[in-house]
């Protein structure tokens, strides 16, 4: 069995993406510029936001954090987000998730101008990601495409399952599989038989937060099995798969921690880039 590696792929990702901002610094005399809006003082937001600074400067992105308490009125993030649409050196904005109770997610996602929209979230980018347009796409999904396609370069007429149907993961990673001519059914938790759809899958990506869910005999032999699941247990992390059965049956196998989730960060980089090219290199 192949285990994914996602820091190793996410490491020669941040590579090539440094090589690109040095060739656009060069050329166009610009770089990139990546703003995060973080709100109240929730420890994993705190990391998530840390890292992704961490991550922006080292491959030479021009990076900034606005932080507000949680006690910050909605009217004021809104009035923040217009100002750096219309900030020429704001290539990509990115307000942390989840948002304190008072502040409306949808009207914030809505508000950030689709062009710096690096999370992929805005109702533009999603229905231009379904129709097949070019969009921002959300992140981890992103990172899931990029994982299997280093296993699998050519995926024409699999079969994939995708279980967890959210806007986050389920929905982009069924456009993304279908614009590569897969075939895909899409789980949930009302699916009737999820063991005999994943059994027949090709690919199959967990994406629904259940601890340890998908079991070895859900699998066939020589399936890519992706692992989105973060689930906090007893026993520590786990993910939506069962690691050790998986393991014997999967062709490759991502592990949790250390499989998409450093993809995640890396793609959010990507986006960032990409979304400056689009706007600024004419």
């Amino acid at each position: 069995m192949i285990l994914i590696d996602g820091k190793k792929a996410a490491a020669e990702l941040r590579a090539e993406l440094k090589e690109e901002v040095a060739e656009l610094r060069s050329k166009h005399n610009k770089v990139p510029g990546l703003t995060v809006i973080l709100i109240g003082d929730l420890t994993p937001s705190q990391i998530y936001v840390r890292n992704k600074e961490k991550s922006a400067n080292e491959v030479g992105l021009k990076s900034e954090v606005i932080k507000y308490p949680d006690t910050v009125e909605e009217k004021t993030v809104l009035e923040k987000i217009q100002e750096l649409n219309s900030d020429e050196t704001v290539s990509g904005i990115l307000v942390q998730l989840p948002l304190p109770k008072h502040i409306d997610k949808q009207k914030v996602i809505e508000a950030i101008d689709p062009s710096k929209d690096v999370d992929g979230f805005h109702p533009m980018n999603v229905g231009n990601l379904s129709s097949g347009y070019e969009s921002s796409i959300p992140c981890t999904p992103l990172g899931c495409y990029l994982l299997i396609k280093k296993i699998e370069p050519n995926l024409n007429g699999k079969k994939a399952v995708i279980v967890g149907r959210s806007n986050l993961n389920g929905k982009p990673m069924t456009q993304l599989l279908l614009k590569e001519n897969c075939t895909v059914t899409i789980t949930h938790s009302k699916t009737k038989d999820l063991k005999a759809e994943c059994l027949e899958a090709d690919i199959i990506v967990a994406a629904v937060g259940i601890p340890e869910l998908v079991r070895g005999d859900w699998v066939k032999k020589d399936a890519v099995v992706i692992d989105v699941g973060i689930n906090k247990t007893d026993s520590g992390i786990v993910g939506d798969v069962h690691f050790d059965e998986v393991s014997k049956n999967a062709k490759a196998l991502t592990p949790v921690p250390g499989g998409v989730g450093p993809m995640t960060i890396a793609c959010l980089l990507k986006n960032t880039i990409d979304c400056f090219k689009r706007s600024q290199i004419k």
